[in-house]
């Protein structure tokens, strides 16, 4: 079908997907962005966020941490430094990460003080993302 392309989400520890979708949703570190066929090439590093993907299936969600996307006329690859099914995701699991971000931050200073205290902010829009 020429409206659809190829969608591969891959995270470290497995591919958690990879079919025909007719649009890609990306949380893109310098804002959202939605990939559908015939994309202009772009490749772009992801913020904390949900990323969803639309198909014939219907609509499923991803929690990302970070990573970064390619986007082609034809195909979008998103290599997650961690990604699960949004409906999998704990309010445990969200916890742990914000205290893995709060401690990357203690320890900061300068411009990666800065980056760091966006990944705490972002980690808490996540997690309200999520509703948790």
């Amino acid at each position: 079908m020429a409206d659809t392309l190829q969608f591969d989400l891959v995270s470290p520890e497995r591919s958690l997907a990879s079919l025909e979708v007719t649009e890609v949703q990306i949380p893109g570190s310098e804002g959202d962005m939605t990939a559908m066929a015939g994309h202009a090439p772009t490749i772009t590093t992801l913020r904390p966020g949900i990323l969803r993907i639309v198909s014939a299936e219907g609509t499923q969600s991803f929690a990302v941490t970070g990573g970064f996307a390619e986007i082609t006329a034809a195909a979008t690859s998103v290599l997650a430094e961690r990604a699960m099914p949004a409906d999998a995701v704990t309010a445990e699991m969200m916890a742990e990460m914000k205290v893995e971000a709060e401690k990357f931050a203690e320890g900061a200073t300068g411009e990666t003080r800065d980056v760091a205290d966006k990944l705490v902010a972002e980690m808490s829009e996540l997690a309200g993302a999520l509703s948790l």
